[in-house]
């Protein structure tokens, strides 16, 4: 493929990207994911779920209620010897039975399993919402990442595309001196595969960038092929101190959340296992009615009778083997377990917002020397241009120049959303990422 058929590639991409297009900001997109993204959507129906199960409806606390309703026919032939040997008989006697019953069952006292059990079916929604929060943050931060991607590739393509008119530039100045006998053949072929060389590397980056798109639309739960731009500027919180973080981070991070609210929980099952030391008390109550019409052939041709029925129950299992007791034990032992994941969470977290901090504190440093190198580039570019120009350098010299600008731009553009990303991490362990303003 010849250089002019790149260049035209390139440039019909550049025309083409830039049409009808959304401009996609950070917050519009928090909102889409919030709504659209798959795993959040997920999380929050298991936290419907968990809704449903710490409901009143099913805690134990309401009583039972069951009706029953029955009929019968039945139609017998009976002989009859008596001791005498008289013989006697009954054919195709009738009967019909009609029997209809609504009855109540309440626990009165269970050794107050019920009202730990529901409890703990509170705090275990409590947990579904901070494990959905979680699933939201790790989302969060997902999403950022592609946002930046989408934004640093964009970028890097606008820059390309200056270097790709640079290096026009140079070529058609690289002919003219050919043509003038001003210069060799050599250096219009140098320049044509340096013209190349920036066009393929354009049309690399519109396909990452295009790819990156496709990936952030997946993470909003919304049609890949939807196209948009992003907002490019990024803004720093300068002031991050270590303890003031660790101090947020004990008490807002979901991590540390999580396990004290498994803590909750595990006390919770120590208290209901204990209740099967206890007695249960039922309270048991019916009310019936019960019809029976007969035939000639019966004494009675109608029977009805209806009654209410109440009782309580009193149900101790004084011994069962020892299962209870050990329930107990090893509840206990799973508390002590999680009391021991709570200090190994702690450390881990201080480890992790310590590395944090510092990853964080090193890319705005590289930013800033990347961005003093980004005008350092630039000033020797601009004398570089003039020199060529005068035909006091070589191409070549042109072209290193032109390279060394490129690449400091590129490394300056990485520099800034690494540190953004770095800078989103410290707030998710401090557990303030949700809480900002995007």
């Amino acid at each position: 493929m010849s250089y002019k058929n790149i260049v035209l590639i390139a440039v019909f991409l550049s025309f083409s990207v830039s049409q009808a297009q959304e401009l996609l900001s950070k917050e519009n997109a928090i909102k889409l994911a919030l709504e659209n993204n798959y795993g959040i959507k997920i999380a929050k129906n298991k936290v419907k779920i968990a809704e449903n199960n710490a409901s009143i409806y099913n805690s134990g606390y309401l009583p039972k209620v069951t009706a029953n309703a029955g009929a019968n026919y039945n139609n017998n032939s009976s002989e009859f010897t008596s001791q005498s040997g008289d013989k006697s008989e009954i054919n195709d006697a009738e009967s019909k039975v009609y029997n209809a019953s609504i009855g109540l069952n309440y626990t009165l006292f269970d050794g107050l399993g019920r009202t730990y059990n529901y409890k703990k079916l509170k705090e275990t929604y409590n947990l579904s919402e901070l494990e959905a929060q979680a699933i939201i943050e790790n989302s969060v931060l997902q999403i950022f990442a592609t946002y930046y991607n989408v934004a640093q590739l964009t970028v890097d393509a606008i820059n390309i595309l200056e270097s790709l008119k640079i290096s026009k530039q140079r070529l058609e100045r690289a002919n003219y001196s050919f043509d003038y006998g001003q210069s060799t053949k050599l250096q219009v072929l140098n320049a044509e595969v340096d013209v190349n060389n920036d066009s393929i590397r354009y049309i690399n980056t519109q396909r990452f960038l295009a790819n990156s798109k496709r990936d952030l639309n997946l993470l909003l739960g919304r049609s890949v092929t939807a196209n948009f731009t992003v907002d490019m500027d990024v803004s720093f919180n300068l002031i991050f101190d270590y303890q003031n973080l660790l101090e947020k981070a004990k008490s807002h991070n979901i991590e540390m959340q999580k396990v004290t609210k498994n803590i909750e929980l595990s006390n919770f099952d120590i208290k209901i296992n204990k209740s099967g030391l206890y007695p249960t008390l039922n309270f048991n109550s019916s009310f019936g009615f019960n019809k029976y019409d007969n035939d000639i052939t019966f004494t009675n041709a109608e029977q009805l009778s209806k009654g209410l029925n109440a009782g309580v129950s009193l149900n101790w299992n004084l011994f069962d083997g020892g299962n209870t007791k050990t329930r107990i034990q090893n509840s206990k032992i799973v508390a002590d377990n999680l009391q021991v994941q709570k200090e190994q969470v702690e450390n881990e977290l201080e480890r992790s917002i310590a590395n944090a901090l510092e990853i964080y504190n090193n890319a705005l440093f590289i930013l800033n020397s990347e961005e003093k190198n980004v005008e350092t580039n630039k000033r020797n570019f601009s004398r570089t241009e003039e020199q060529f120009k005068l035909g006091q350098i070589t191409s070549i010299e042109f072209r290193q120049a032109q390279v060394n600008l490129f690449n400091a731009q590129s490394n300056f553009n990485l520099a800034k959303y690494d540190a953004k990303n770095a800078e989103l991490k410290l707030l998710q362990l401090s557990g303030e990422l949700l809480s900002q303003e995007f």
